[in-house]
């Protein structure tokens, strides 16, 4: 999910990523090429998985679901491959340890030296239901909150941090407020979102309050007011971005603070979910995104610190978020009727697609944004799949793909999220079949792939993907376990 420049840059970073993806029991590939090593499965399904040894968090919780999981698949390819991607996070990401006397966890997003707050959400989230049975899991947790907080406090207008501000980032030359610890600083609504809906769920989860002090409070506070500024309704706010040219100009011209839109109560963003820049700066599924984000926040803010004051606030900007969604961005489709743009400027102009990556129009159901059956989301869904958006593409295979990776790859995650957000169980076995085919035989789950051809894919080690199949098995299993129960 990462920016066309970020390409370029992984290459700069291949022997990083070898020694990386070593650990991984994987190796490194050029993007967009088959990894040798990983074209064929080992006799009988061999495991995937680095040696316990080597992996970087084992928890027995985890191990133990892994085990009951897979007893209940009928299908050993598919059950080959839960087992290589549910814990992928875990094996190869994690890096658990103290700061200040408090846990610490690093998250790696896979083949970079760097951790996106997205990234990391969905990362960890198939775990949240486990720390109730594995102390050590929930410590690693804990870890990630109060890294995901200290991330936001110190800039959070930022996508991606190192894991130390001594190191160095790549993009130190960007035209933008960069400060050390920061690996990449593009504005995107839903890592903050994203920081929002972690701490959310381990608090529903666990009931423990105690990693929701004063410094989260301090973070929370200012994601709101990041919110606020970039309603724009008092100018541009603060953050701007430029990637150098050869000889930039100074001052910072209009074009760094993105294309022109109309203030409405929307928040404004510069990049997508896929970290490529917008086309118009209101990205409908970001916005309604932070909708559900903010009511999530107002529910903490209310019943952990009795915080009435900055509950009705948080509510109060969901309300006017919402009610500019529905004025702007809810548009009539000449064969679909009313559904949800991908994009608009409040000025009229809206922009019809879907991208692969989440938060999408495809799945707004599973960050809660919407229901299922809601009538809206039943036509933007089809819109999604269909050709008339124009980065779904149907060939061996069919999913949306995204203008990250170019015409006619598509996405394995719009596959996944097809099958968490359907209502139908029929759909859900679909979805698990073409995963099933396009991992090529390499154990694991990839960035996008081929539509013709799923042995030409991009990113060997992706462990968010990884983890969201790993979440589609863990749904599948709950909630349609006769699916499982015959091989697909």
């Amino acid at each position: 999910m990462k920016n066309c420049d970020r390409r370029i840059q992984r290459r700069e970073f291949l022997k990083l990523s070898a020694g990386l993806g070593a650990a991984a029991g994987l190796g490194a590939a050029a993007p967009g090429t088959c990894h040798a090593s990983l074209r064929r499965p080992a006799p009988r399904y061999a495991s995937r998985r680095p040696p316990v040894a080597k992996r970087k968090f084992v928890s027995a919780a985890v191990e133990k679901f892994i085990a009951g999981v897979s007893r209940k698949i009928a299908d050993p390819e598919l059950a080959w491959l839960f087992e290589n991607c549910y814990p992928n996070p875990l094996d190869t990401t994690v890096e658990f340890g103290s700061f200040r006397g408090s846990p610490d966890t690093f998250v790696l997003t896979g083949d970079i030296p760097a951790m996106w707050q997205r990234d990391t959400m969905y990362q960890l989230w198939p775990y949240l239901p486990l720390v109730k049975h594995d102390a050590h899991l929930n410590k690693m947790m804990q870890g990630v909150l109060n890294r995901l907080i200290r991330n936001t406090l110190l800039s959070p207008y930022a996508n991606a941090f190192l894991k130390d501000a001594k190191q160095r980032s790549p993009w130190h030359g960007d035209l933008t407020h960069m400060k050390p610890g920061v690996w990449e600083h593009k504005w995107e609504v839903d890592s903050l979102c994203s920081v929002i809906r972690l701490c959310h769920g381990y608090w529903r989860t666990t009931g423990d309050v105690t990693q929701f002090g004063a410094d989260w409070r301090r973070a929370m506070d200012l994601i709101v007011h990041t919110f606020h500024a970039q309603q724009r309704f008092e100018g541009n706010g603060p953050y701007y971005f430029m990637r150098p040219a050869p000889h930039p100009r100074t001052p910072i011209p209009a074009a760094a603070y993105g294309p022109a839109g109309r203030p409405n109560g929307m928040i404004f963003t510069r990049f997508r979910p896929s970290d490529d820049a917008v086309v118009f700066p209101q990205h409908i599924p970001d916005n309604l995104f932070a909708v559900v984000s903010l009511r999530q926040l107002a529910a903490m803010h209310r019943h952990i610190h009795a915080d009435n004051a900055r509950a009705a606030a948080c509510l109060a900007l969901a309300r006017q978020v919402e009610s500019a969604i529905s004025q702007h961005g809810v548009r009539r489709h000449a064969k679909f009727g009313k559904i949800w743009a991908y994009e608009v400027d409040g000025m009229g102009k809206a922009l019809y697609m879907d991208d692969a990556n989440a938060p999408s129009l495809l799945a707004l159901p599973f960050l809660g944004a919407c229901a299922a059956n809601d009538p809206i989301y039943k036509r933007s869904r089809a819109f999604s799949w269909s050709a008339e958006n124009p980065w779904f593409f149907s060939g061996k295979f069919s999913g949306v793909g995204s203008p990250h990776t170019g015409a006619n790859t598509i996405w394995p995650l719009s596959i996944i999220l097809y099958g968490l957000t359907a209502t139908d169980s029929h759909e859900v076995a679909w979805a698990l079949d073409e995963l099933k085919r396009s991992s090529a035989g390499t154990g694991f789950i990839h960035e996008s792939f081929h539509k013709n051809n799923p042995a030409h894919f991009t990113r060997p080690w992706f462990a968010m993907v990884n983890a969201m199949f790993g979440e589609l098995v863990a749904h599948t299993a709950r909630d349609h376990p006769q699916i499982l129960a015959q091989k697909t």
